[in-house]
This record gives C-alpha cells, sequence and structure tokens, in this order.
C-alpha cells in the first residue's frame, strides 16, 4: 500500500490473505505437498521487504537474529554445490535430485530450512527423539564439567559399563566401550581372532557391517564397494520372500543354517578354519529382512563345533527397536546366544558412542597388549548413552515399538491388498520393510517405482528410504517415540502416493519410470522445472 490510499497514513506493507474455509473443495486445492510449486512461482516476500524499507528482516528485526542464524546463511542449492566441493564425490545425499537442509528436530520430526516438518520414517540414530531433552541436557551438564579420556577414574564409564551389561544374559559380561558401529564391528572381529587364533569370518551374502578396511573386505554389497577378501565367505541370507526356502516353511532357519555347515566344510577342505559367524540380529541394509525364528540357534551350533565364535551385530536393530520385552534383535532367536554383541548408532541418539559386550573367556583371549581408545568411554558419551538407557525405560519406548510397530505393519499390510506393486510387509517392532515388486510370481524388482515413491513421500511430508540389493525395499527405522498418529499418518499418505497413475499396473509393464529418469520426472525437482513437473504430471494422469 501507499501512505494515504486507504484513508490513513500506512507505510508500505504486504498484505497476506489466509483462506480458513475450502468449502467442501478441499481435493483441489494445492497443498503443502507442493511447497515446492508455490516457491516456483511465487516471490520471496523477503526480497520484497529489503526492497520496500531498505533493510533486511534480521535490520529490521534483530530478534531474528538469535533464531538458528547459522542454519540460514546458505540456501540448500548452494550448500549442496559448496558440499560436493569440498567432501569427498562419494559422500551420498538423501534425495539427491533437490536435498533437503535440516536446521531442527523434535521427537518424530524434522524441520527443513522454510520451517516445514517432516515425519521422519528412517532416522534410526536418534533413537529416543532428535533432540530429546533429557539427553541433550545431560551431555551439556556434562561437557561443561569434565570431559577427557578413559584412562582416568571417573564414575560415568563404570556406572554406564554396569548399566549396560544388566540388560544382558550373565554370560556375556564385560564392555568395552568404542565410538562408531564400524569401529565396534572392528573390534569384535578382533576379539574373535584372538580368541580361535584364526582368521576366516562367515557372513550373510548382502550384509554390511562397516566401512574400516577390513569390514568392507569380509561384506559383500556392492554399493559400499564390497572387495571380498580370502578369509571372508558367504551364505546365503534367510529370506522367506525371495529365498529358497519360504516363510511357510517349518524347516526355513534349519536349511538355511544348513548353509552355513556346508560352508563350513568347503573352508575345511582349504586347509582354513572358521574363526567367527558375523551378522545382524535383523538384516538392515541388505533388506529389512527377518530371519526364520531358529537361524541363529542352527547356524551358532555348527559355528561351535568348528571352533569358531559368533558375533551379533546390533548396531541398527538393538535397544528394543524390536519391541518389548526385548532389548536386543537376537533375542527374538529362539535359543539364540552370542558370543560378542556389537552396538552402535541409537546407543548415544546422535552422540558418536558404540560397544562391544562379550564373555569373560572371549575378553581375556584379548588380553595380550594394551587396548586402547582415546574418545571410547569419554565420560559425555557415557551420560548419553546412560541417559538413553534411562529414557527408553522410562518412557516405556519398547512397549511403544512393540504396539506401533504392529499398528503401521498392518496399516501398511492393507495396501497390499489394493496395491499390486507391494510384495512383502515384513518387521518387527520399528523395524518395517516394504518391498515393492513389478510381479508377484517373477518378484521382478520396482526399483524405479521405490525411489519415486520415497521421493513422493517426502513431497507430502514424509521421510523414508530405500535399500535392499535390488533398491526395491522402503524401510522404515523410526524414532522409538514414534506415535500411533504417525503411523496411520504414514499409512496413509502411502496409499495416496501408490494411488498415482505412474505406479498403476499398465504404467509399470510400460516402464514409464526409467532408472535413469526418476528422479527428473519426480515432482521433487519442482523448484528446479516446475512447468516441466505439470506438463509431466498431466500426461500421466492422462
Amino acid at each position: 500500500g501507499t501512505p494515504g490510499k486507504h484513508g490513513s497514513e500506512l507505510p508500505p506493507f504486504i498484505r497476506v490473505s489466509c483462506v480458513l474455509d475450502l468449502f467442501g473443495d478441499g481435493d483441489r486445492a494445492c497443498g503443502v505437498s507442493l511447497i515446492g510449486a508455490h516457491q516456483a512461482v511465487s516471490l520471496d516476500p523477503l526480497h520484497l521487504m529489503q526492497k520496500s524499507i531498505g533493510k533486511t528482516p534480521v535490520e529490521f528485526c534483530p530478534s531474528l537474529s538469535k533464531v538458528e542464524s547459522s542454519h540460514r546463511s546458505r540456501s540448500a542449492d548452494t550448500l549442496a554445490r559448496v558440499r560436493q566441493s569440498v567432501l569427498g564425490p562419494n559422500c551420498s545425499l538423501f534425495y539427491k535430485s533437490a536435498p533437503l537442509k535440516i536446521v531442527r528436530g523434535v521427537r518424530e520430526y524434522l524441520i527443513d530450512e522454510s520451517g516445514r516438518a517432516y515425519l521422519d520414517g528412517v532416522n534410526n540414530v536418534c533413537h529416543v527423539g532428535h533432540c530429546n531433552p533429557s539427553v541433550s541436557g545431560a551431555v551439556s551438564r556434562q561437557m561443561g564439567t569434565l570431559n577427557t579420556n578413559s584412562r582416568f577414574l571417573h564414575d560415568a564409564l563404570v556406572s554406564y559399563a554396569e548399566k549396560l551389561k544388566s540388560l544382558f544374559p550373565p554370560e556375556l559380561c564385560v564392555v568395552f566401550v568404542t565410538c562408531t558401529g564400524s569401529e565396534a564391528n572392528e573390534l569384535a572381529v578382533r576379539l574373535a581372532r584372538a580368541y580361535t587364533q584364526h582368521s576366516d569370518v562367515i557372513v550373510l551374502d548382502g550384509c554390511y557391517h562397516g566401512n574400516t578396511t577390513s569390514l568392507v573386505d569380509i561384506c559383500s554389497y556392492d554399493k559400499y564397494g564390497a572387495q571380498i577378501s580370502t578369509w571372508s565367505h558367504t551364505v546365503s541370507t534367510p529370506d522367506g520372500y525371495r529365498g529358497v526356502y519360504k516363510y511357510d516353511d517349518p524347516n526355513a532357519g534349519q536349511m538355511y543354517a544348513e548353509n552355513v555347515r556346508r560352508k563350513i566344510e568347503e573352508i575345511k577342505g582349504k586347509g582354513r578354519t572358521v574363526a567367527a559367524f558375523l551378522a545382524e540380529s535383523l538384516m538392515s541394509c541388505g533388506g529389512q529382512i527377518i530371519y526364520p525364528p531358529d537361524f541363529f540357534a542352527h547356524t551358532y551350533a555348527h559355528i561351535r563345533a568348528a571352533g569358531g565364535v559368533c558375533i551379533a551385530d546390533e548396531v541398527q536393530t538393538g535397544f528394543g527397536r524390536v519391541g518389548a520385552p526385548y532389548w536386543w534383535g537376537f533375542q527374538t532367536q529362539k535359543g539364540a546366544l552370542p558370543d560378542i554383541v556389537t552396538l552402535g548408532k541409537p546407543i548415544g541418539n546422535g552422540h558418536p558412542l558404540s560397544a562391544v559386550v562379550t564373555t569373560r573367556a572371549v575378553a581375556e583371549a584379548f588380553k595380550k597388549g594394551e587396548y586402547f581408545n582415546t574418545y571410547g568411554g569419554n565420560p559425555v558419551s557415557c551420560v548419553a548413552g546412560l541417559e538413553v538407557i534411562e529414557c527408553i525405560d522410562r518412557e516405556k519406548l519398547r512397549d511403544n515399538a512393540e504396539s506401533t510397530g504392529a499398528l503401521l505393519k498392518a496399516e501398511i499390510a492393507k495396501l497390499k491388498d489394493r496395491h499390486i506393486l507391494i510384495g512383502d510387509v515384513r518387521g518387527l517392532g520399528l523395524f518395517v520393510g516394504i518391498e515393492l515388486v513389478k510381479d508377484r510370481e517373477t518378484l521382478a524388482p520396482a526399483a524405479e517405482q521405490a525411489a519415486y515413491v520415497s521421493l513422493r513421500m517426502r513431497e507430502h511430508g514424509v521421510l523414508m528410504s530405500t535399500d535392499g540389493p535390488y533398491e526395491n525395499i522402503l524401510k522404515l527405522k523410526p524414532p522409538m517415540c514414534f506415535s500411533r498418529e504417525a503411523a496411520v499418518k504414514l499409512a496413509q499418505i502411502l496409499d495416496t502416493v501408490l494411488q498415482e497413475t505412474v505406479l498403476s499396473p499398465s504404467a509399470v509393464r510400460s516402464h514409464l519410470l526409467r532408472k535413469d529418469s526418476v528422479f527428473e520426472t519426480s515432482p521433487v525437482a519442482l523448484r528446479k522445472n516446475t512447468h516441466d513437473f505439470f506438463d509431466m504430471h498431466v500426461r500421466a494422469q492422462a
């Protein structure tokens, strides 16, 4: 407005109109899920403010400088471009065509630079919720008091080891505190080799256990640059959906374990001996796979008979994610007791912390030479770990994982009847995988469709990612405070996305989505080319 135009001496202003009633026509409203479209066709009011009054928003209202000013210094596009120039070229990003700049987290939500909140379905690191006040408060207080290495006595390390040990069967009674999941698994392999005096390790096909040289050499997951060493041996993953032995086979666990026994004989035939069997208690990166419930018991028996030890990788599955009454994924396997357990990711709610828990006999065999870790077991890490455990108990998060996880899985399973793209829905607690296939008979993986669904879910305000050897698994590993309302909302939005024409059976058969174009044709590219998006969407609906 201009002074005097409206009968008063008003300063220049911007008028904002809000529609409070859609009068029954909400289906045609251009909602927040198309925020990219709004940004592409609307002027930035901050630029108008600067032009009209000659001041930036912060100059006009200094208190704005206190609101996460460091996060507002560069746009997402600029930050992505600079990141690419200063970080390693294979340091990946979620949503690489239009990556999110996240500036804040609250419980099961992440908030981007524009203030939009996203329901977080994938972040299994902030286990008890983003920015949990109990954890962040404990860390802040300890950081302001003392942080030093573990060669000094301090209460936090011993108290944490005692608390962690109390969550395990009595046989697992010795704790090593480390910093990352990779470091924990690396140490576990060293412990196994020290105890057995052998080197060879048996792993599952498609596994991932970390990014150190020896762990990359162990793993067979090409996505992470796997280069199998002569001392690493793979066996087929006990997958009840894609594997030889299906969900309805009562002997599946024993038969998959038989593959391990045959591999042991093969290794012996080469004049070698097995040191360890290393496997996640539920397979994560390899496709959110739940093993037959007796697989570990039979496998562990074969490994021990050959003189090896059994390592359960709980880096992604531990601390109650599988639901009450369990703390650990291996506890869902009947009669299974590992010799070594590795922990990471959720252990510190985002603070770099990990651990190895083992038997006294294995720990004693590792006594040759000093084991020292500069940061492992520092006071700040330990108080973070203690508070995570206390928070899980205090807020009954294992119970929530059990009940909300069951609801989430059931709501998504209902969609399978309406959408033939869904081949399998599997999971325990808040560890859920949705396998998309182009054909339920051939199980042809729907990788392009999975990528498209993930991107469209993001546009609707839900974050989920894809994984698995074929990249056709939608994986869900949300914070443990994930609510029942959030579970229903996620399933409803997934139902909406799966109804899009580009995901119809005829579109799938005609290869409307191609691997080389899924990112370009997804609405995630709205800000870059709005007109092309609407043109594509109209053609698809036609």
